[in-house]
């Protein structure tokens, strides 16, 4: 079939619905009453010849077919907006979407100078127009795979084909535990013996070289944001390896105390992510915004 304006426009209506997990829930994005999305779903529908979700008491859910509509619909409305930046780029003008996505936890971080670069896009390309999410480094490498991102910041332990990563800067971590926590009030350094027998929190998206060299313990817990993790460091139930930057309010609360164990402390490296080969002008510019501002002194 031949794709229209119109396809392209319930396409986009679509995967609101998707990312929103329902008609209700996509209201405030699109502007739109729920029986006027509704008509649009049904619409997709009809042109499509297929049933994109079912939608009733057990709520919102995708069919199969309707999985794939959606996966194809956002490669289409990827690769349209990719092509009118480069047609953009063409005319010299700066101009169109930018989708910016990073890992949590990394405002506290004065090393991280994000805002440095987009204040200078703001100023030199005002009409571009910056989304900027949070995601964890599995998300954001296929989020930039699949076209949902331009560019991604945070520490990836894979390298992905088809994906071109550069350093930025490294990001120190040490290991904490909660003042109530038995090996909290230690005063000198701690044996790997001792933290070994105490139960970990973890980051799930680590590969066993980020985290202990042992297999993990059944006590042991795995999270999937920094947020998370610290949340369970802090009821002093588990031992955990943080950003230094994060942890530095917690620790000067009092709620916090740094270890004196060298032994697993490490650094991140963090790095920027896109697609390889040549990006549009728009992207390529801000990717060396973003550099540069981590190069300043």
């Amino acid at each position: 079939m031949k794709l229209t304006g119109s396809d392209i426009h319930l396409l986009g209506v679509f995967d609101a619905v998707v990312r929103s997990n329902g008609f209700s829930a996509a209201q405030v994005e699109l502007g739109l009453s729920q029986p006027t999305i509704s008509n649009h779903i049904r619409a997709l529908e009809e042109r499509l010849g297929v049933k994109l979700c079912q939608r009733g008491r057990r709520g919102f859910l995708l069919t199969e077919k309707g999985r794939m509509v959606h996966k194809i619909g956002m490669a289409v409305i990827a690769n349209m907006q990719t092509h009118s930046a480069h047609l953009a780029a063409l005319k010299g003008n700066l101009v169109g979407p930018l989708k910016v996505v990073v890992v949590d936890c990394v405002a506290s971080d004065a090393q991280f100078r994000l805002p440095a670069a987009i204040a200078e896009l703001a100023s030199k390309a005002p009409a571009v127009r910056i989304e900027l999410g949070i995601a964890g480094p599995q998300d954001i490498l296929n989020g930039i795979l699949n076209g949902t991102w331009h560019i991604g910041i945070g520490s990836f332990d894979n390298a992905v084909n088809g994906l071109a990563f550069k350093d930025l800067y490294s990001e120190p971590h040490a290991l904490y535990a909660a003042p109530s926590h038995p090996l909290a009030s230690r005063s000198g350094s701690i044996s790997q013996d001792e933290v070994e027998r105490h139960p970990w929190a973890h980051r799930g998206y680590w590969s066993r070289r980020r985290q202990k060299s042992y297999t993990p313990s059944d006590l042991d817990r795995f999270v999937h944001e920094i947020e998370a993790q610290i949340l369970l460091v802090l009821s002093g139930a588990y031992l955990g390896l943080l950003p230094e930057h994060q942890a530095a309010s917690f620790v000067a609360a009092g709620r916090l105390r740094k270890l004196a164990f060298e032994a697993r402390n490490f650094a991140c490296t963090m790095q920027t992510v896109t697609r390889a080969g040549a990006l549009p002008k728009v992207n390529a510019l801000f990717l060396e915004m973003v550099h540069t501002a981590h190069q300043a002194p």
